[in-house]
């Protein structure tokens, strides 16, 4: 190991002239040949280089051109995707409105339509209970009314005697031959 650190470390005191090596002394490398051969290179790969510089700054250009169009054409569907939610959350209130201003409006029919047949229902039981009630009324007086006849025909038929039966035929005939005259 100690052999190839000597050899570096002794680089410039090589005396052979086929070998190959480090010179370090600046007058043996010939700097007018260096600068020339660098010379050549910087003129010609000048424009070899500013030739692959520019189409890789027109690729990144083209790139960031390509993008920003992307961003602008995402930007405006982002804003059309807004107003279509906008649209769509306006539409979805005002059916949500609508909604309940129907249930509104049926309820409202439908109270009013179960309070007129609760009426009518009413109106229909009331007239149903004042018929049973004329009904039973007449009942009652048919009956106090045969029974108050059958009473009279009774008492007419204990106390009515030959004679009297012959005077109330003959004054109810006055009666009727009075009413005949009147008439005429």
């Amino acid at each position: 190991m100690k052999n190839v650190t000597d050899s570096f470390l002794f680089v410039g005191h090589w005396p052979y002239a086929g070998s190959f090596g480090f010179n370090t002394d600046i007058l043996a490398t010939n700097p007018i040949n260096l600068s020339v051969v660098l010379g050549v290179l910087i003129f010609f790969g000048k424009g070899v280089l500013s030739d692959l510089l520019d189409n890789r700054k027109q690729r990144i250009l083209n790139t960031i051109r390509n993008s920003e169009e992307l961003r602008e054409g995402a930007i405006e569907q982002l804003e059309k995707a807004w107003d279509r939610l906008r649209k769509a959350e306006l539409e979805a209130d005002q059916f949500r409105a609508d909604g309940y201003s129907e249930i509104e409006r049926e309820k409202f029919n439908l109270i009013n339509s179960t309070s007129k047949i609760l009426e009518q229902l009413e109106n229909y039981k009331n007239e149903t209970i004042h018929f049973e009630q004329e009904r039973a009324i007449n009942q009652v007086r048919q009956r106090v009314f045969q029974q108050a006849l059958q009473e009279a025909l009774g008492t007419l038929n204990s106390s009515l005697t030959n004679e009297l039966h012959l005077r109330t035929i003959n004054a109810n005939i006055g009666i009727f031959g009075t009413m005949k005259e009147i008439t005429n």
